[in-house]
């Protein structure tokens, strides 16, 4: 009887406890609507670690790791789980985390030069991928100092001097690997495109070289073209020739024409036009006429030296006139060039019969023109009969 007594309490008992989870909710369970994100907050179950660790929002995590970072356990160890701690970041592909990780790892200074290898190997190719190349480079450097054979140090220090541009370099890391790792395919495959960007490279060099000699030589040419013909010019602007106190002197001077800036021959900033001599040794000059009247302008890029002034007028005012001229007063016949010298602020007329090396042999017509990007400017007004 006893003993059903007992069974009978035990079983009552167990009834009451079940009949609470009809009445009252489990306080300490998941939440119907957030349990993902709390399920999210156990480090077995985690998909990606957070980058700040807050030890009330993680009390789990932050327990993991105050024992991975525990400074009581041995050197080795501690730079192992700071290791190991990198490599789960940068399988996540959070490489900053990484390369904290593995600094870490690498400040704690154990005694093992082979995990200090492959710690620097581990931190350079989180460098690469997070395009920092320079410093990927310096940790390769770094382990293979440790440990010449290494041979992920030798692949990462072979991609890191491609992906800078230094393909000799590049080719040494990969004979080096290759010494060691005769049959490695990656490094196989590294040398033969870093030798064949090293041949390109020093094609496109010796390109770029006679490109730059050629140009040289036809700016040489075309300086010497303008000095043959009497045309002045005077140094770039701040730049005076020694010896002589006369502006018009220095202006035609051998002295003057030796500081000529090759550069300054170009007018490309503005108009993409510039002063260039053909293969019969014609120049052609940027010409710019201002028509003050109306603020209109016209610009011929090429105006051959050998051209009179009215060719160019009889196009430009010939059969349709331009639309701004509203009163039909511009007429090849009735007008009038002008150019002006800076210096004096005088005007000097231009015969339009005359051709345009005539005109820029004037002594009047000065650099003031040749500094402004080599652009002529004429000013045109018309005239009444």
């Amino acid at each position: 009887m006893a003993s059903t007594a007992v069974q009978s309490d035990s079983d009552d008992g167990m009834d009451e406890f079940m009949d609470k989870f009809k009445t009252q909710r489990y306080k300490k369970g998941f939440n119907e609507d957030t349990w993902e994100e709390e399920f999210d907050k156990i480090p077995m179950f985690m998909k990606e670690a957070p980058e700040n660790i807050n030890p009330r929002e993680y009390p789990d995590l932050a327990c993991l790791q105050s024992m991975i970072h525990d400074e009581d356990r041995p050197p080795e160890e501690q730079a192992k789980s700071l290791k190991n701690e990198g490599n789960a970041y940068f399988k996540e592909r959070s490489y900053k985390q990484a390369v904290v990780s593995y600094t870490a790892a690498l400040k704690v200074k154990c005694g093992d030069e082979e995990l200090r290898a492959v710690i620097l190997t581990n931190r350079a190719a989180s460098h690469f991928h997070l395009g920092n190349m320079r410093s990927a480079l310096n940790d390769a450097v770094a382990a293979k100092k440790i440990k010449p054979d290494h041979l992920k140090a030798l692949i990462r220090g072979a991609q890191c001097c491609i992906e800078l541009r230094n393909f000799a370099e590049a080719v040494q890391w990969c004979d080096e690997g290759l010494k060691v790792h005769p049959t490695d395919k990656k490094l196989q495959e590294l040398r033969a495109a870093a030798e064949k960007h090293k041949r390109t490279a020093e094609r496109d060099a010796r390109k770029a070289k006679a490109k730059e000699k050629k140009l040289h030589g036809e700016k040489e040419a075309l300086l010497v073209a303008i000095k043959d013909r009497g045309i002045k010019l005077l140094p770039p602007a701040g730049t005076r020739v020694h010896g002589s106190n006369s502006d018009d002197e220095d202006a035609g001077s051998p002295a003057a024409i030796a500081q000529l800036s090759l550069d300054g021959l170009s007018s490309q900033e503005v108009t993409g036009a510039q002063v260039f001599l053909d293969q019969q040794g014609l120049l052609h000059w940027p010409v710019l006429f201002l028509y003050p009247e109306h603020q209109q302008t016209d610009f011929i890029s090429a105006f051959c030296e050998n051209t009179c002034f009215r060719d160019h007028l009889t196009v430009m005012f010939g059969e349709e006139l331009p639309p701004w001229d509203t009163d039909r007063k511009y007429h090849p016949q009735n007008l009038q060039l002008y150019f002006e010298d800076e210096v004096k602020q005088t005007l000097y007329q231009v015969d339009p019969d005359a051709s345009l090396l005539r005109i820029l042999q004037h002594k009047r017509l000065n650099s003031y023109y040749l500094l402004l990007n080599v652009i002529i400017v004429f000013i045109v007004a018309y005239i009444t009969f």
